[in-house]
């Protein structure tokens, strides 16, 4: 199964930024608009508000903001915050190595995989919130000129 979250919490995010960065938004209207269930979004929101990517302001009309403005977020620290250290790929753990491939494979697999992710890391870490937003207002104005 793949794991959703990094998707989820890049989707929240962008909803914020999308509405100015400092406008809070409850979890219902982040759902509504994201079209998900709230208790997702509230899941969702979680390790955000921990790591002060999002700030939750409390009482009547209260809700979630960006906590720091879109062109300082960069996705590295969104994808980190919301798949935390889990790995990017898992190998399983082998029983009984009896050969070169079962003795070997798990340690060549782990750098194989620290690779790609680190890989991925700079390519997110190049990337901020802002950059997202604009790329998706780019993909609307060419949906719109070509309908």
């Amino acid at each position: 199964m793949l794991d959703v979250r990094f998707y989820s919490a890049l989707k929240v995010l962008l909803l914020l930024a999308a509405e100015g960065g400092s406008s809070v938004l409850s979890s219902a209207q982040l759902a509504e608009s994201l079209d998900v269930n709230p208790s997702l979004v509230r899941k969702t929101l979680v390790p955000l508000v921990r790591e002060g990517l999002v700030e939750s302001v409390k009482g009547r009309g209260g809700g979630t903001r960006l906590a720091r403005p879109a062109e300082g977020i960069t996705l590295a620290e969104v994808y980190r915050c919301a798949v935390g250290d889990k790995p990017l790929w898992a190998c399983r753990t082998e029983s009984g190595h009896a050969c070169l491939v079962t003795t070997y494979t798990s340690a060549y697999f782990s750098r194989l995989t620290e690779q790609a992710e680190q890989a991925a890391l700079g390519s997110l870490g190049d990337q901020t919130l802002a950059d997202g937003l604009r790329e998706l207002r780019r993909l609307e104005r060419n949906a719109t000129e070509g309908a």
